[in-house]
């Protein structure tokens, strides 16, 4: 048995370290390490309140309106206030449109170059590929690049700059739209669409939201080869073995995404079991998170995030990354786009996911899908705006208390754990979606999601940063900086 070192990752937000047990050209066992620690939990104690609108956005520069979102949901909790209806319109279209981008920014810039790399030279596909997808070369590179500057510019408008959007408050959104401003923002969604249609998918949104099952996601492959950047992911998958790499726990976790004004959410909260394929009610009271072997005390053993602590002890044995260990129950999670769709039905999705588990090919299949869900509901969404009516209410923060602000990341479940006493933050805890997906051991000595996608893994002889360990990791999309708050 040999050991191997993989990292620092590119393409990765934040530092990412892997360790590796490999035997017979296989990854016998995986050691995920956070390599930073920046301290956001501590940063926070003794303010205002409301200053964690202010500090929790900069957690992360690609997902900051995710975080304030956490955020001032939290402080709602507290304030005991709903956002009116324009409110929450408007705070979902900026989600939409982080979580969108990111989407498009993993397929196009983080995921698809690997099938650039020298190893795959003599598949058929490669040539195309690497025509499409070369870093700063590629064709498709370049156009998805330019309709993502585009796309964030309705940040601009609806939140007033990206990131570290300051318009979103627990009563909503202090940024309110115009009846000309609609109309732009409306242009500048179809005009995304136009990019997803033309050059993504080669087909209608319509079409693709219409799948119902695998056979007729492979049946449509078969009717243009090649066409539009979906079909040539598929023909990779199928080719490179995505379908089968990387199974992770089979147990899927979403808090919801995008509410609506009746409480409900399009893409509801909750618990698919792979096992049984059938949804379970989530209960928060379940989540512990467990430090054994991160560089933090764990005195008390594993706490609620409501009674979370984060102590860092770097003379600590045993320890191997700064992220903690979340735990549902005791359970390993996964979360993500691919939690968001099962959650919600998608029957090609589910189809999928009982066949072959969550793999690099229904991870990054998930995302794709959900970009097409979301602009129709977006175009939707800017038709429902009432200019002239109000997009904030006013509520005050009482001197103590405790609540809890959850929402759904482009990488899936975010919460934040609020406690204040006497008009000051006295804890603040954070999940992010990395810190599940990518979390260490437990006390139990149970691997995290990614550490269990990759046993298995092939590592051919004489790689030291092994093709398929980078599909696997890049499935996650880690965002480290949101991991080690």
């Amino acid at each position: 048995m040999s050991r191997l070192v993989v990292g620092p990752f590119n393409r990765v937000e934040g530092d990412l370290e892997v360790q590796l047990e490999v035997e017979d050209g296989r990854v016998r066992s995986a050691r995920v390490n956070a390599t930073m620690y920046r301290g956001f939990e501590q940063i926070l104690l003794q303010h205002a309140p409301l200053d964690a609108l202010t500090y929790a956005p900069r957690i992360c520069g690609i997902c900051s309106v995710s975080q304030s979102i956490a955020a001032a949901r939290a402080l709602a909790g507290l304030a005991g206030v709903q956002p009116p209806d324009n409110g929450l319109l408007a705070i979902n279209l900026m989600a939409a449109t982080e979580n969108l981008a990111d989407h498009l920014s993993h397929f196009y810039l983080f995921f698809m170059p690997d099938f650039v790399r020298p190893v795959y030279a003599d598949r058929p596909w490669y040539p195309e590929a690497l025509a499409r997808f070369t870093p700063l070369q590629g064709s498709q590179q370049r156009l998805a690049i330019s309709a993502r500057k585009r796309w964030l510019d309705l940040i601009g408008t609806l939140g007033g700059k990206w990131p570290h959007t300051g318009s979103i408050q627990p009563g909503g959104s202090t940024r309110a739209i115009d009846a000309a401003e609609r109309l732009r923002l409306l242009t500048r969604v179809r005009e995304f669409r136009q990019f997803l249609e033309t050059e993504l998918f080669a087909a209608p949104l319509e079409r693709i939201n219409g799948f119902s099952s695998e056979s007729e996601l492979w049946a449509w492959q078969a009717e243009a080869p090649g066409q539009g950047d979906l079909r040539q992911f598929l023909q990779i998958a199928l080719d490179a073995g995505l379908e089968h790499l990387g199974p992770g726990p089979g147990l899927y976790l979403s808090y919801g995404a995008y509410p609506r004004a009746d409480g409900s959410m399009v893409f509801p909260r909750g618990l698919w079991n792979g096992v049984t394929q059938r949804e379970q009610a989530l209960d928060l009271g379940d989540i512990r998170e467990d430090s054994a072997h991160a560089w933090l005390d764990d005195i008390g053993g594993p706490r609620h995030p409501a009674d979370g602590q984060t102590q860092p002890l770097l003379e600590k044995p045993d320890a191997y990354t700064w992220n903690k260990a979340p735990r549902l129950a005791g359970a390993v999670l996964e979360t993500g786009a691919i939690a968001r769709q099962l959650m919600a039905g998608q029957p090609l999705l589910r189809d999928a996911v009982a066949r072959c588990s969550a793999t690099v090919y229904t991870r990054v299949l998930a995302r794709l899908l959900e970009l097409a869900q979301v602009v129709p509901l977006m175009e939707s969404w800017l038709i429902a705006l009432r200019p002239g009516e109000p997009y904030y209410r006013a509520a005050a923060l009482p001197d103590s208390g405790r609540a809890v602000g959850l929402t759904e990341a482009a990488r899936g479940a975010l919460g934040h754990w609020l406690e204040v006493e006497q008009g000051r933050i006295s804890r603040y805890q954070i999940i992010a979606p990395t810190t599940w997906n990518f979390s260490p051991r437990d006390a139990q000595g149970r691997p995290g999601a990614l550490e269990q996608a990759l046993q298995g893994a092939q590592v051919l002889p004489g790689e030291k940063s092994p093709v398929a360990v980078q599909h696997i990791v890049r499935s996650f999309d880690p965002c480290m900086v949101c991991t080690v708050h």
